[in-house]
């Protein structure tokens, strides 16, 4: 499938922006590499002889880390030793030459590296600068390491389940929205920037990112704030029978999401159970537990979803459109032939790693991003290529390289 009005090719729309990511691990990398896929010239700056501590987690391909590419294609790669004076001045003539500066240090390191905002925003008024941390550039715990099952823990979103419990949660959900907002602030302040010619600083909050996101799991909470009971809460984490996991015939996990009263009535009438239709069931109920009516309904559930497989409920869902879901595995989840026909997952060709899986952002189909990524890069590959543009010449940067100021 081709993007549509597309008579004439569009630029992207970040063609032209130039990004620094001196960023590491996973929110600043993928927000940076996303930047790339709108059309950004993405330089990916990293400390000589490690780089992204992503670099080295496993699964691995060949030789790379399947999460490092999943999250670093579409940049040019420098490593570049920034605690030395030589180094500070090649972040310095980067930063001049920047329109979009992203980090995730901690607060106060970049100060010390010399790329903080005060040095960045004297050496280009017009550069937008995202700092990228766990709980923000202050209050009581802004020297608390953003990792992702802390920030989900203090949320809230971890304190809904209906026994108490608090499973490690499967996704990273801090992280990746500290990206989308991140990329939201950028785009942002890219288009303030065309009305004041002056860049701004972001300072984003993995926590507040999240926080924000939580006004479902946190909806009681904020009801009490405001003087009122909260209760009965919305019931999406367990406790509403028909939006609920339970086992099939072959033992595997079923998502059942029949929420709408429609969806319900439809489901009863094909399992031959119309009695478990309630005539008093009012559009509030649907995110209810449904009260003394709940264990009929589970009971019928359980007892339905033990009867079928998981290959016939898959072809049953496909068939009637019920929302009633297979719970896949990673490897369930690439080989769904929905993946395919959407072009979810694109193969590209590397250098080091030879053909390998990319997925696509889904904004390509209307023209705004790249289908296919570029490589993730090699640590230093674009080393000697960055600082020409620079304006550093051959001896120049051999002296760099003598000194282990640069690597690549």
């Amino acid at each position: 499938m081709t993007p549509r009005n597309d008579d004439a090719p569009k630029p992207l729309p970040l063609a032209g922006v130039k990004v620094l990511d001196f960023s590491r691990l996973l929110p600043g990398p993928f927000a940076t590499m996303m930047l790339g896929e709108l059309g950004a010239d993405v330089i990916k700056v990293e400390q000589p002889g490690i780089g992204d501590p992503s670099r080295h987690n496993h699964p691995r391909y060949r030789q790379g880390s399947v999460y490092f590419h999943a999250a670093n294609g579409n940049k040019r790669s420098i490593a570049l030793d920034m605690a030395t004076d030589a180094g500070k001045e090649v972040a310095t003539r980067l930063l001049r030459w920047g329109d979009v500066a992203v980090e995730s240090f901690r607060p106060g390191v970049t100060a010390r590296l010399g790329i903080d905002y005060p040095r960045a925003g004297a050496i280009n008024p017009r550069i937008i600068y995202c700092s990228i941390t766990g709980f923000g550039q202050s209050g009581p715990l802004a020297h608390i390491a953003g990792h992702d099952l802390a920030i989900q823990a203090l949320t809230g979103l971890m304190g809904c389940a209906p026994d108490g419990e608090a499973p490690v949660p499967g996704f990273q959900a801090a992280d990746f929205a500290g990206s989308l907002y991140a990329v939201i602030g950028i785009q942002a302040a890219l288009a303030q920037r065309t009305q004041t010619s002056v860049g701004c600083e972001v300072d984003l909050a993995m926590f507040e990112a999240l926080f924000n996101m939580c006004f479902l799991p946190l909806s009681s909470a904020f009801a009490r704030l405001a003087g009122h009971a909260g209760e009965p809460r919305m019931e999406s984490f367990g406790a509403n029978p028909r939006y609920a996991t339970y086992r099939t015939k072959d033992g595997r996990q079923v998502a059942i999401t029949l929420l709408e009263t429609k969806a319900w009535r439809e489901f009863c009438a094909h399992i031959g159970r119309p009695d478990l239709v309630s005539a008093e069931e009012t559009p509030a109920d649907r995110l209810g537990n449904h009260g003394e009516r709940a264990p009929a309904y589970r009971a019928a559930l359980a007892e339905y979803c033990s009867t079928q497989t998981w290959d016939e409920l898959m072809r049953q869902m496909e068939r009637t459109g019920m929302a009633i879901c297979p719970v896949a595995s990673p490897a369930d989840a690439v080989s769904l032939a929905h993946v395919a026909a959407r072009d979810m997952v694109e193969r590209i060709e590397h250098p080091d790693e030879g053909e390998i899986p990319q997925f696509v952002n889904p904004l390509w189909r209307s023209g705004l991003a790249r289908k296919q990524h570029l490589p993730a890069p090699a640590l230093g590959q674009h080393t000697h290529e960055i600082l020409q543009s620079l304006g550093y010449s051959s001896a120049e940067i051999s002296r760099l390289s003598t000194h282990k100021v640069v690597e690549g």
